[in-house]
């Protein structure tokens, strides 16, 4: 039986406690922060509780608008959740897939597939990005709004991502083909896409889910960079980039909370994500498990 270092299950729990809070936020937020009709400037900007001249209903104090700031966050972090991993979905379903036709397959197909690879990976993630944002809002009427939004972010950021997965399972299904199970598979005159779903994609799984778990800090916080550049979410829906921006206006002024608490949840989420990633791509590396 694996033994989990303490630092990775402490990584995990916090992790998931994120995740969970920030996905049951509508049940569990103080307040609902994308209702336009609670805002209350007479309470905004005020501090924390715990901080002279806050108020004990405003844990965290409150925004320039007046929206409580805990409650904020928690929809901010489940947006931010919810579109990254989105994001890390469609990458996975899109790499995976090219990945395996491209390493079964071979030849042109392969060729072409691996060259559109290298062209996105030769582009930043956020220039790539802003780039397909760009166009979506300039094609879409409503691609602004908070219905539309959403959806053309994690196009976005999938967009740039699926390359990694389409690499490593290009690389594993190559190897995979060689082998005897798999040439018995197509002497008995199975197709291939049986072959392919059925034979060779459960065994490079393990590598797409280490790809995953790693991808997902990167993808919030590219989408946390979206907002924070003004290309994400709308003010009015928030996500933890929309906060740490508009806290950002106010945080030389002495009103340091609007942008600290954000920030300190997305470095604590992102970094919690990132211990259980790295655990997990040294657990499915034959090289180092053979070497502990």
């Amino acid at each position: 039986m694996t033994r989990i270092p303490k630092s990775v299950a402490i990584a995990g729990a916090i992790a998931v406690a994120l995740i969970a809070t920030a996905l049951l936020a509508p049940w569990v937020a103080p307040a609902d922060p994308t209702d336009i009709a609670s805002y209350n400037l007479i309470d905004s900007e005020l501090p924390p509780s715990f901080v002279a001249g806050g108020e004990a209903r405003y844990f965290l104090g409150t925004d320039n608008q007046g929206r409580d700031l805990l409650s904020a966050i928690l929809y901010g972090a489940r947006v931010s959740i919810l579109i990254g991993g989105g994001a890390v979905a469609l990458a996975a379903l899109l790499g995976v897939t090219l990945g395996l036709v491209a390493g079964y397959f071979g030849g042109w197909l392969d060729a072409v597939i691996m060259r559109v690879g290298d062209v996105i990976l030769s582009l930043p993630t956020i220039l790539l990005a802003l780039l397909v944002s760009g166009l979506a809002r300039a094609l879409i009427p409503n691609a602004a709004s908070a219905s539309w939004a959403p959806f053309i972010l994690i196009g976005a950021i999938a967009i740039h991502e699926w390359v990694q997965y389409a690499r490593t399972v290009r690389a594993a299904t190559m190897v995979e083909v060689q082998r005897e199970y798999v040439r018995a598979a197509k002497v008995i005159g199975l197709p291939p896409l049986r072959i392919l779903g059925r034979h060779i994609l459960p065994n490079v799984m393990s590598s797409v889910l280490v790809i995953a778990t790693i991808n997902l800090a990167g993808a919030i916080l590219t989408e946390a960079t979206l907002s924070f550049l003004g290309v994400g979410m709308p003010p009015t829906y928030p996500s933890l980039g929309t906060l740490i921006r508009i806290g950002n206006e106010f945080v030389f002024s002495g009103i340091w909370w609007i942008a600290f608490f954000p920030a300190l949840t997305l470095v604590i989420g992102v970094l919690a994500v990132n211990i259980v990633g790295d655990w997990l791509r040294d657990r499915f590396n034959p090289k180092l498990r053979s070497l502990a």
